[in-house]
Formats: C-alpha cells, structure tokens, sequence
C-alpha cells in the first residue's frame, strides 16, 4: 500500500457529492447501526482479524516514506473524534506537504474499543499516500461503546501496531514513524492472550504486561497520546497521570478538538526537524487556522525537548497571516 498522491480537488468533490446526496461520511457506519446489533463487524478493508501485516513501503512515487499512523478512542464521547479528522484531512495534508514538514506521508487510520464488551474493539486501516486513506477513515464502524470503567482496549492496538507493521523508514533509515492515540481513557494493565486470539485469531504465549510491550512499539514508532477537552474523562488526573507515566511528555492536551489534525501535523514538523515551534504557528496563521493558541499551548513541552524553544505568547497568531520569520515571541532556553 502507499501508492499514489493525495488530491484536495478529490477530496472536494467527493465532500461536494455526500453534501448533494445527504451521505454520511460515515456510510458504513450508519448503514450498520441502522441493522441489528448481531450485524455489527468491522469493515472489511480494517478488519484486524488475521492481520499479518500493515505495510508503509518505498516506492518510485515515494522514495522515502514516512509512517503516520492515527488510532482513536470511538466509544462514549470520543465518536465525534473522526468526523472532525475527515472534515480537515486537507489542513493535516496541506501542512505536512505543502509547508514541507515530511515529503512522503503515508497515513493510516484505526479505531479503539474495549475488547472486553465491545463488538467491533479494534479496527485498522492501511498505510496510504492517497486519497484511499478518506475511504478508509469513512469506512470506520462507530460503535460507541466501551465498559463505562474509565478503561479502553489501547494496550491492544499498541500491540497490533508492534506486532503486526512493517515501515521502511524504521527498516531501510533507522526513522522511526508516528504514532497518536487520541482518547481518554487508561489503557488494561496487559495485553490478554484470550483477546488477542479472539480479535486478531492470533495464539501468543500468555499475556504481556503493556510496560513490557511499550518499548518494542517505541522501537518503531514516536508514540503519543492527545487528550481532548469536553470528552469524559478529559483533564482527568488519573488518566494523565498514567499515560505521562507511560509516554513522558508525549502526552498532549488539547482545549479544543478542532486543533487536532493541525497538532498532529506540527508534531510531525517538530519530530522531522523541519520547523521549530514558532515557525509552526506561523504557518497556521499562514493558513488561516483559527488554532494556533490551542496548538501552541499542547505542544509547548513537546518543542521544548525536541528544540530548546518555548513560545512565549501564541494570541498574536490570530492576526492576519504571517510570513514566516516576521515576528518574535521565543525564548532559548
């Protein structure tokens, strides 16, 4: 998988044809809840049953790819998280490539359940450089489920994603890619061998305690977490306190979800030195992005790691665009 470019003016016009015709984004998923519940199944195109291996490969049209992977929490509150990342694949795509953060993304996208009650627990796409990556985020199923205990099946997709992917960049560079879980909930303790063999029809040994796991999924990926605000369980304690336990500072709060496609995007510029904070939210200014305070503020601990740097006052973002380099605001630390 991975071939292929992505084509705002495709996007466009298929937004424009739902718009006409009253589809859902999300058509398999209201087609399926429309039915009885026995019918609830992942799509066959993010079914993990089976799974061997999801693939970010080189190619001629990319030479050099670079694996951006994308899971989210989609029980409870967390359901509105993947409309808003369809609505604004352009503003993710549009500063990855045209601001020049990563030349050859390749993107996949997945969903989050809890194995222990939920039909449809985990769901995985595949790594695309095109347009392919809308149909597999529209085919995602929205069960809205999960066990109402503050705990969702993470642990199992992390699995997934070290077990069971394969990228060039890590292989063939020694690059690792991305990957951001968006939620907010706490990951199970372990990995359970019964879910792994009843959700991927995989047998392992026994169960795997997730800080056992973590660092071979860390091997292959940069790995956050984004807790938006006006879910749940957002600005729980508990919940942060046991992901930064996990993830250090790649835990990323969000004030308001809109950011997040322009979080993923700048963490990614960020993680590629190809920008520094600063020059970042300069180019969510230059874009007319209404979420440069928000974005400044989740990444701040993020870009004083990888850069040294530290905004000082994002509100003047929200003037007209900038050119790059036209205003101040950083302090070296």
């Amino acid at each position: 998988m991975g071939s292929g470019r992505w084509s705002t003016n495709v996007y466009d016009a298929a937004a424009e044809y739902r718009a006409a015709t009253g589809a859902d984004p999300f058509d398999y998923s209201s087609r399926a809840r429309a039915g009885h519940r026995s019918g609830w199944k992942a799509h066959r195109s993010l079914d993990p049953r089976g799974l061997t291996v999801r693939e970010s490969r080189d190619s001629a049209e990319h030479p050099e790819s670079l694996a951006i992977a994308v899971l989210f929490d989609v029980t409870g509150s967390m359901q509105s998280v993947p409309r808003v990342l369809q609505t604004k694949l352009p503003e993710l795509f549009g500063l990855l490539l045209r601001k020049g953060y990563t030349q050859h993304p390749q993107i996949l996208f997945g969903a989050v359940g809890d194995a222990t009650c939920d039909r449809v627990p985990l769901q995985l796409g595949q790594f695309e450089s095109d347009n392919r990556m809308d149909d597999h985020l529209g085919n995602i199923f929205l069960e809205g489920g999960g066990g109402g205990q503050m705990t969702e099946s993470y642990e199992l997709a992390m699995y997934a994603m070290a077990r069971h992917t394969s990228l060039d960049c890590h292989e063939k560079r020694g690059r690792r890619g991305y990957l951001f879980l968006i939620g907010d909930e706490l990951p199970y303790g372990k990995v359970k061998a019964r879910e792994v063999r009843a959700v991927l029809g995989e047998r392992i040994q026994g169960d795997i305690p997730l800080t056992a796991l973590l660092p071979e999924l860390q091997q292959r990926y940069d790995v956050y977490y984004l807790l938006p605000a006006g879910t749940a369980y957002s600005g729980n304690r508990k919940v942060l306190a046991t992901w930064r336990r996990l993830l250090g500072q790649n835990v990323i709060e969000l004030d308001d979800l809109d950011a997040v496609c322009e979080t993923i995007a700048l963490t990614v510029g960020l993680g590629e030195e190809a920008i520094d904070l600063q020059e970042g939210l300069e180019d969510l200014a230059d874009i007319g992005s209404t979420s440069l305070e928000t974005v400044g503020k989740a990444l701040a601990a993020v870009a004083r790691r990888r850069t040294g740097l530290a905004v000082r006052d994002t509100s003047r973002f929200h003037a007209s665009p900038l050119d790059r380099g036209a205003a101040g605001g950083t302090d070296r630390l």
